[in-house]
């Protein structure tokens, strides 16, 4: 690990593991310092190579990440790996884990016991007991008002909140989404619940490779059940989809979902496409306004749609590992092969194995991903659930937050009962709440 002690441990390529003896203690060492996405995404600071205009000026997101959903290839970043409170944004994950389990015209009545278990203070899109809802309405709540109590109504449904909360960990290992520590489905403030930047673009760009998952996120309006033949109707609270709150809507965006909690302030996800190229950007926890989130997410899109276009990468989404196996046994392109130069990790010391070196041994025989891979990802999940079982400020800075945070993003500005807070709260809850951690 000294060879490489330049390199983040944050985020670990388990994979290389699969085709080495446990017993050649060194092999995993180097193993263990390969970063996923490449070395420069584990850098603090600005990451970007070959394109100017980037606007810095607006950006006081304590980390943020521009990539073309297509290639996979990252175009700039700020602090990628930084493990933060993901809030609603956890949902694509949820999503992700759950949406193809169940058909969308299966009908379900609600219980008590559904809702028992949603946080105080959730936001709500208004299930209720006793209303029988379809699948398909359930998902419209989870996407448009990202309520708490449709997300709690689908988990029990797949057999309850921590079967849910195990699926959803084993997900986000097999996207090699190493950042991030599932505490609750619906990303509610719970201590030690973390994601990154770069773990929730890869939820996304997985995500909206589902038509469902697309069309969803997409949604501006539905009608929502109230209650024998009444219905509701329910906005988005992406606010570059419609256009709310004094901003315009966003040219080409296809979604993705936006969240927000005292403690994490707003974090938000979105897509967009223009001239057949589709980009993704992750905003997290800029500094105090509400739609400081969305007007940084803009900017980004721009200068991606912009300077970004002659931009050279400097990290890559990698591919689900399930994904690279079913690759390697069909003789495919080895995943480890489409990662491009500018994100492979610093040639370590002479004499020491190269890590990309030990990844092309593991992917070789990737359909393998026996022991010794989820060995090494159990002992790199222990050490996160150590983590992140402290408090996430704790956990910030355990990992290493980096000192290059702007200024600007330093100042919190997330203090609860704000008047500015106060005023969103009361918009953008469906359902009458008592003021709680989490928002959307």
């Amino acid at each position: 690990m000294r060879d490489c002690s330049r390199l983040s441990r944050r985020a670990v390529l388990g994979l290389t593991a699969a085709a080495l003896p446990l017993s050649v203690t060194s092999s995993a060492s180097a193993a263990e310092a390969a970063v996923i996405g490449g070395e420069r995404l584990a850098r603090g600071g600005i990451q970007v190579r070959g394109a100017t205009g980037l606007p810095t000026k607006k950006l006081t997101a304590r980390s943020w990440i521009v990539a073309d959903a297509d290639t996979g290839e990252v175009l700039a970043s700020f602090n990628a790996h930084r493990r933060l409170a993901p809030a609603s944004t956890l949902k694509m994950l949820f999503a992700d884990t759950v949406l193809q389990k169940f058909d969308r015209t299966r009908r379900y009545k609600v219980t008590d016991a559904d809702l028992a278990d949603v946080p105080a203070g959730s936001s709500l899109v208004g299930v209720k007991p006793g209303i029988t809802y379809t699948v398909d309405q359930l998902w419209q709540g989870v996407f448009l008002r990202s309520g708490n109590d449709a997300v709690h109504v689908l988990a029990h449904m797949n057999g309850g909140i921590a079967r849910t909360v195990a699926e959803m960990q084993a997900r986000a290992d097999d996207l090699q989404a190493l950042d991030t520590h599932v505490v609750s489905p619906d990303g509610f403030d719970h201590k030690g619940q973390i994601s990154s930047a770069y773990d929730l673009t890869l939820f996304a760009r997985h995500g909206l490779k589902n038509p469902d998952f697309r069309g969803y996120c997409g949604t501006r309006t539905a009608d929502f059940p109230a209650g024998g033949k009444k219905t509701f109707q329910i906005q988005n609270t992406d606010r570059l989809l419609t256009g709310a709150w004094g901003l315009g809507t966003y040219q080409g965006l296809i979604g993705v979902k936006n969240g927000y909690t005292s403690h994490a302030g707003n974090t938000f996800t979105g897509a967009a496409t223009r001239g057949g190229r589709t980009l993704l950007v992750t905003v997290m926890h800029p500094a105090a306004g509400s739609n400081a989130v969305y007007e940084q997410t803009a900017a980004l899109l721009d200068w991606g749609f912009g300077h970004g276009r002659s931009a050279q990468p400097v990290g890559v989404l990698v591919d689900p590992l399930s994904e690279s196996r079913a690759r390697a046994g069909a003789g495919g392109t080895p995943a480890h092969k489409k990662v491009p130069a500018a994100a492979r990790t610093a040639a370590p010391a002479a004499g020491s194995p190269s890590p990309w070196r030990l990844a092309e041994g593991g992917a070789g025989t990737a359909a393998l991903l026996g022991a010794g891979t989820w060995a090494l990802l159990r002992r790199r999940r222990a050490r996160i659930a150590a983590v992140a079982a402290r408090t996430p400020a704790e956990a910030d800075a355990r990992v290493g937050a980096s000192a290059e945070v702007p200024a600007a993003a330093s100042a919190e500005g997330l203090v609860e009962g704000s008047a500015e807070r106060a005023a969103e709260r009361s918009v953008e809850g469906s359902a009458p709440e008592s003021g709680g951690r989490h928002r959307r």
